[in-house]
């Protein structure tokens, strides 16, 4: 693979607590130089990203609904949505109410999931995070049956934040149930190109790897 093929699979992000706009305008910078398909921000930051963005072809604003959590209240989640849109924002990744669904309130998780993802339509592609470092395969495959059913543009596979590796088997099993019906982000853990490697020969459209690994992963592609 070459390295800007990979670099258009990759989201990079500044979505720690402690990132600042000067981290926000070193991700930017990566991407401008390696073409990183995507950077995303917490939301407050997400109209600052959409300028800096504006005339960066082919790299998207990013930001997140809910997050890390994704048990905000419906309503606040929806707030969110339409702040983010009304900021510029280009790609959504929305948390997933992981409690409710474990409780097995199946009803209300696909409910909020289809309210929010209403409003992108047609403005943003919309990914929606399944948290699965917490969850039992039955439930994983669920959360993704939801995902489907509730037509977002893709399901992703973690925030970052919950401790755990690549999950390249658990990762098979999710591509290999969902088959060609949504695409599929992976996300945390990715740390090498033999872990992107094998993710992208899997079918994985997207990865959310952080900036130091990235940048890893495309220069050593660039070597190859």
């Amino acid at each position: 693979m070459l390295p800007d093929e990979a670099a258009a699979m990759i989201d990079i992000s500044t979505v720690r607590t402690q990132h600042t706009l000067s981290d926000i305008r070193e991700a930017v910078e990566y991407a401008r130089k390696y073409r990183f398909i995507n950077v995303h921000t917490l939301p407050c930051w997400t109209a600052v990203l959409s300028e800096m963005l504006k005339d960066v072809e082919g790299v998207y604003a990013g930001a997140p609904v809910g997050f890390p959590g994704g048990a905000h209240k419906t309503e606040v989640k929806l707030l969110e949505a339409v702040e983010l849109l009304k900021d510029g924002v280009q790609e959504m990744d929305i948390v997933m109410n992981i409690g409710k669904l474990k409780n097995g309130e199946y009803d209300y998780v696909l409910g909020e999931l289809k309210e929010i993802i209403s409003l992108a339509k047609g403005k943003a592609l919309v990914k929606v995070i399944i948290e699965i470092n917490t969850l039992t395969d039955e439930e994983m495959l669920k959360a993704c049956d939801l995902v489907m059913e509730s037509g977002a543009d893709f399901i992703k596979t973690g925030t970052g934040w919950v401790p755990g590796d690549a999950n390249i088997e658990r990762i098979r099993k999710i591509k290999e149930h969902c088959g060609d019906r949504i695409r599929i982000k992976a996300a945390g853990g990715i740390r090498t190109v033999d872990d992107f490697m094998k993710l992208a020969e899997m079918g994985v459209e997207r990865m959310g790897i952080n900036m130091k690994s990235a940048v890893e992963i495309v220069q050593a592609l660039a070597e190859k």
